[in-house]
C-alpha cells in the first residue's frame, strides 16, 4: 500500500478516464478531457500524482492570484498549466471549480514528428504551479478554439490525417502559449525588475560572505530556491529583461567579480578562481577568456 506522501503514478489514459467516470479513451495515447461544465468528480483523483504523459490544462477559474510583495498582477479570465512526464503535481486550490480543458498526450504519440524533440524546448513545462500562464479574455478564446479543434478531430474525424492535424494543433497551442508567456513577462515588468534586483542582491551576498569558498560557484537552482521560483521560470524571466538566461547572468557576475579582484588585488589567478568557487583554476580561466577574449593574466597586465 502506498504511503500518503508517495505520488500515485498513472501509466495509462484508461486509468485516468476510469477515475473520472469517463468512457474509455478514443485513442490510447491522447485524450482531450472537456470539463467546461465542471461536472467531473476530480475529488476522486489522488492528491499527489505523476504520469508518463504531457498535460496541458486550461482552467476557467483560478484561485489564489500570484502575489509579489503587496500587489497582484494576474488576469482573472483563466489560466494554463503545463506538466511534463514524471513531474509531480498536487492539488493546490480547494474551491471545487475545476472547469476547463485538459489535453493529455503520451510522448509516443509525437514520435516521427519534429515536435517529439521540440516539445522539450518549451520551458514552461517545468514551471511551478504558481507560475501559471494567466490569460486575457481574447487569449483564452484563442486557446479554447485550439482545444475544440483537437476535440473535434478525436471525436469525429479518425482517418489517416487525424494525427497530422492534431499534432499541428498541439504545436499551435504551445506556440501561442509561448507568445502569451512573453506577454506576461512584459506586463509584469515592474515585478520582474524587482526580482532582478533581488537576484543581484543574492549574488552580491553570495560572493561578499564568501559562500563560494564553501559551496562553489552559485547555481541557477540556488537563486531559484531563494526567490521561490522554478529554475526555468527564473531563466525565462531574466532573458525577458536582460537578454540573458540565469546561467549567463551568473557567469557575467562571476566575470565582474574576477575583473575586480584581478585589477585591485595581488592574488594569483588560482587564488581568485578558488575564492569564486571554482574547483580548478583552468575552468575559471577558460570561462574568463570566453567572456573577455583575454586570459586572466592578459587582463591583469592591462593595469600594470
Amino acid at each position: 500500500m502506498k504511503e500518503a506522501n508517495t505520488p500515485y503514478h498513472y501509466n495509462s489514459l484508461s486509468e485516468v478516464h476510469r477515475l473520472l467516470g469517463l468512457p474509455k479513451p478514443l485513442h490510447p495515447l491522447i485524450s482531450l478531457i472537456n470539463n467546461t461544465a465542471n461536472t467531473l468528480p476530480t475529488g476522486h483523483l489522488p492528491a499527489i500524482r505523476t504520469s508518463v504523459f504531457y498535460k496541458i490544462s486550461l482552467k476557467f477559474n483560478l484561485t489564489g492570484k500570484l502575489k509579489y510583495g503587496r500587489q497582484y498582477y494576474d488576469f482573472d479570465e483563466g489560466g494554463m498549466f503545463f506538466v511534463s512526464p514524471h513531474q509531480v503535481t498536487a492539488d493546490s486550490d480547494h474551491n471545487g471549480d475545476h472547469s476547463g480543458y485538459t489535453l493529455i498526450v503520451h510522448p509516443d504519440f509525437l514520435l516521427t514528428y519534429p515536435l517529439a524533440s521540440k516539445i522539450k524546448q518549451y520551458g514552461f513545462f517545468s514551471y511551478s504551479a504558481n507560475e501559471a500562464l494567466h490569460l486575457s479574455a481574447k487569449e483564452k478564446e484563442t486557446i479554447i478554439t485550439l482545444f475544440k479543434n483537437i476535440e473535434e478531430e478525436l471525436n469525429e474525424r479518425f482517418d489517416d490525417m487525424t494525427q497530422d492535424v492534431i499534432i499541428s494543433q498541439i504545436e499551435s497551442l504551445l506556440n501561442y502559449s509561448n507568445r502569451f508567456y512573453r506577454r506576461q513577462f512584459i506586463t509584469r515588468k515592474a515585478v520582474n525588475a524587482d526580482l532582478l534586483l533581488k537576484t543581484e542582491i543574492l549574488l552580491d551576498e553570495y560572493f561578499n560572505t564568501e559562500k563560494s569558498l564553501f559551496k562553489g560557484v552559485p547555481t541557477v537552482q540556488y537563486l531559484a530556491d531563494h526567490l521561490n521560483l522554478s529554475p526555468s521560470y527564473l531563466s525565462d524571466m531574466l532573458r525577458s529583461l536582460t537578454g540573458q538566461n540565469a546561467q549567463q547572468h551568473i557567469q557575467n557576475r562571476l566575470i565582474d567579480k574576477a575583473k575586480e579582484r584581478l585589477s585591485t588585488t595581488h592574488l594569483s589567478v588560482s587564488e581568485i578562481a578558488y575564492e569564486l568557487g571554482f574547483e580548478h583554476s583552468q575552468s575559471f580561466s577558460r570561462l574568463f577568456k570566453s567572456k573577455t577574449k583575454l586570459s586572466p593574466v592578459e587582463f591583469r597586465q592591462l593595469f600594470t
